[in-house]
């Protein structure tokens, strides 16, 4: 019985227990650097769990890449007034974030956004 009890009492608490933290930026990103780029928006995927933008941008060698940037959820956004209209394609966007671990991939974990057109911004 008092298993049972505890069993109960267990899968109560894990039940109630949030799942926001389903994996570490950290392990992806280097998270105590910071570096932007600035481009054409090609892409904005407004979608669970993390909501991506992808732009075309110079890297650091002048070449023209395509750069995508992990931002939050869409809950977390739309909460900040961000819809998945809100960026389009052909949008200049200015993107500051963390550097991804593999620079092959040229990924940004998103911290801010800027569109100069507007003066639309947001940052964490």
């Amino acid at each position: 019985m008092r298993r049972t009890l505890l069993a109960l009492l267990c899968a109560a608490v894990v039940a109630g227990v949030p799942a926001s933290a389903h994996h570490s930026f950290a392990a992806h990103y280097f998270e105590e650097q910071t570096i932007s780029i600035e481009g054409e928006l090609v892409q904005f995927d407004y979608r669970s769990p993390h909501a991506w933008v992808h732009v075309v941008a110079k890297d650091t060698d002048g070449e023209t890449q395509r750069f995508a940037a992990e931002w939050a959820g869409p809950t977390r956004l739309s909460q900040r007034g961000v819809m998945a209209d809100t960026l389009k394609p052909g949008d200049w966007v200015i993107v500051s974030g963390s550097p991804g671990r593999n620079p092959s991939e040229r990924r940004i974990h998103l911290k801010s956004i800027k569109r100069p057109a507007d003066g639309w911004s947001w940052s964490r």
